[in-house]
């Protein structure tokens, strides 16, 4: 299994998601936005930073680099994608996954330690989890409010496309969402950083199960 890591102008996560990739036990390598084939890859990964600067707004410009056409087509195809922080804000505007990311409420930049639980265990992101088990993911963002119509909130409960919860919640989102996945499966985006969160010695090595998760998944659909 092959990683591709995108890297947009302002990208500061992808060194951490090339870790977890290969701490996971697969290939990855750095792709730049530029690039138009993602050709080999069998899943992609789109950091935490800020791509482009933030201009008109978070994943904004990334939205329509030119590599995005190929990350539609892998989703397209079933294959996992993961999008953290800036990565989902990317995600929500490319259409990927449904709502978009608000500021903060507090308008406030918050970087700390979160208890997030998994209330949603039976995806190829979370299964190595249990359902209902509390995880500690770092979250450093000033627009994590996720926000999205009743109707779509309506769907993302019946589709049990909600994953993640904030225990306490640092930037105002409905429901306390921190993660969801498209109504497939395939796309997961997340504020909350698992990519920091490999090391006990650091704090907390709560990330580590859902990258192993995303391989075992593939494995068992392509083994």
């Amino acid at each position: 299994m092959k990683f591709a890591v995108l890297r947009f102008p302002g990208s500061n996560c992808d060194r951490d998601m090339l870790n977890a990739a290969l701490k996971a036990g697969v290939d990855a390598e750095y792709v730049d936005y530029r690039q138009t084939s993602l050709e080999g890859f069998d899943g992609v990964l789109i950091p935490g930073g800020f791509s482009f600067g933030d201009y008109l707004r978070s994943g904004a410009v990334a939205s329509v680099a030119p590599v995005i056409t190929e990350v539609k087509r892998l989703a397209e195809e079933g294959k996992p994608v993961l999008g953290v922080c800036n990565g989902f804000q990317i995600l929500t505007e490319i259409g990927l996954l449904p709502g978009a990311l608000l500021h903060n409420d507090s308008h406030l930049f918050v970087s700390r330690n979160e208890e997030l639980q998994v209330v949603n265990n039976d995806t190829a992101f979370t299964n190595l989890y249990d359902k209902d088990e509390v995880v500690v993911y770092p979250v450093a963002h000033g627009e994590g409010h996720y926000y999205c119509t009743d109707e779509i909130y309506n769907d993302l409960h019946a589709n049990n496309q909600v994953i993640l919860k904030y225990v306490d919640n640092p930037n105002g989102s409905h429901e306390d969402i921190a993660g969801i996945v498209n109504e497939r499966g395939n796309v997961c985006g997340m504020m909350p950083h698992p990519e920091r969160a490999l090391e006990a010695i650091l704090g907390t090595d709560s990330g580590m199960k859902l990258f192993e998760a995303m391989v075992k998944s593939w494995r068992e659909q392509n083994v």
